[in-house]
């Protein structure tokens, strides 16, 4: 019986700390100022638990509290340096923050040891993109279709570091990729217009141009490219297309209303 009281006290102070259990449920309803509470209570009695610091930084990165979520990702990677989650975290806070070579480096780390997880490496090709190292990009989001095939987005983007890297069908494909899992998508089918103009698919380049001027007409880029793919096509009618695209400042009709004169 005389163990019974101190034991007795230890439960109950215990008991006014927080758990993860509490914090993460706290954590998916969205209450993330009520989840860095119940985290910090619960790393009071903890300082070591590594979900309690990933799911607080997340909390205090969904409160855009950058500093104290860059700190806790940090705390995570002093514990266990191959915690990819950990460097994912400090590379999305870095695209957050528009600093895009930070975010590729951490991103790249992250991709090290999670070379598995689609999140991680597709953000990593945007991050690649926006640093304009295309070929880069396109590697990764090639991994990241690998591992998600249907992926409206990894396609689109695929398409634009394509694009870039001067592999036109290669981005054309890719554009068709995303319009067939997102067929409503006008600046994936503005792109792929543009593409084919290149590679002299003029005719499906002016279904393409057609059918977003259908749906937004004051695309003045549209109306101009339209334009420019009439003439390539013997069709004389461009030239009104490229006059009134002119007219509404586009700088592709400029560059190319003298076909007209």
């Amino acid at each position: 019986m005389r163990y019974l009281f101190p034991f007795c006290l230890v439960v109950l102070f215990s008991s006014c700390f927080g758990s993860f259990s509490e914090g993460e449920r706290l954590f998916r309803m969205g209450a993330y100022e009520e989840a860095v509470n119940e985290f910090s209570e619960a790393l009071f009695l903890n300082v070591t638990d590594i979900k309690s610091l990933h799911l607080r930084a997340r909390s205090y990165e969904e409160l855009e509290d950058f500093e104290s979520a860059l700190e806790d990702y940090k705390s995570i990677l002093r514990l266990e340096p191959q915690y990819a989650q950990a460097h994912a975290g400090i590379g999305k806070l870095y695209w957050k923050m528009e600093d895009y070579r930070n975010a590729e480096n951490h991103l790249l780390v992250a991709a090290k040891y999670a070379p598995e997880d689609f999140d991680i490496l597709f953000l990593l090709g945007r991050t690649l993109l926006l640093n304009r190292r295309y070929e880069s990009a396109d590697e990764f989001f090639q991994l990241a279709k690998d591992l998600k095939p249907k992926d409206k987005s990894v396609y689109f983007y695929q398409g634009m570091a394509r694009s870039q890297i001067g592999d036109l069908l290669g981005a054309a494909g890719s554009f068709n990729m995303c319009l067939r899992y997102d067929p409503d998508n006008l600046v994936a089918k503005y792109n792929r217009g543009l593409v084919l103009m290149r590679i002299g698919y003029i005719s499906w380049a002016l279904e393409d141009f057609e059918a977003i001027l259908k749906a937004k007409p004051e695309h003045v880029e549209a109306l101009a490219h339209r334009g420019m793919a009439k003439l390539m096509s013997q069709d004389p009618t461009g030239c009104l297309d490229l006059q009134q695209a002119e007219a509404r400042g586009s700088q592709y009709a400029k560059l190319h209303i003298d076909a007209c004169r």
